[in-house]
């Protein structure tokens, strides 16, 4: 299976809004409308194109505080502690939006939207640093999304 330049194309137009019709990427990128759908069945069946998405207003669903938090594992603290077993207890926690298993200085890192300090507060130091084999958290609060 390759990806080509036009595949490449129809994917960076769909990344920017995928919610667009055939008829108005072959426009767009002036390809024929047949090439267009005929290209993305593949890249769907081709297992390259997973799923479509929605981007989310998160200030109107009254969660507008992104941050991003580093947490650190203390290994020793039980026999069941790994990154995937407190990665997936972190992405139970209200708030939590997303979780990564890290290489380097940090194990993991989530991405949490809070309603606002308070509970940005209420979710790193009463929930998340209330799970077994968390050593430590250094959160990074967002300015701005460039």
């Amino acid at each position: 299976m390759s990806v080509d330049n036009k595949d490449r194309r129809i994917i960076a137009e769909l990344v920017q809004n995928s919610d667009q019709t055939t008829s108005k990427l072959s426009k767009k990128l002036g390809i024929p409308i047949t090439t267009v759908h005929n290209r993305i069945k593949k890249l769907q069946k081709d297992g390259v194109i997973i799923n479509y998405t929605v981007n989310l207003d998160h200030h109107k669903l009254g969660r507008p505080i992104p941050a991003f938090i580093n947490v650190t594992i203390n290994y020793g603290a039980g026999k069941n502690i790994s990154q995937t077993s407190i990665a997936t207890k972190l992405k139970k926690i209200d708030g939590v939006y997303e979780t990564y298993i890290l290489t380097g200085g940090a194990d993991i890192v989530a991405k949490v939207l809070a309603k606002d300090i308070p509970d940005l507060n209420a979710i790193v130091t009463e929930k998340l640093r209330n799970i077994e084999g968390i050593d430590k958290t250094q959160t990074s609060i967002v300015l701005k999304e460039v």
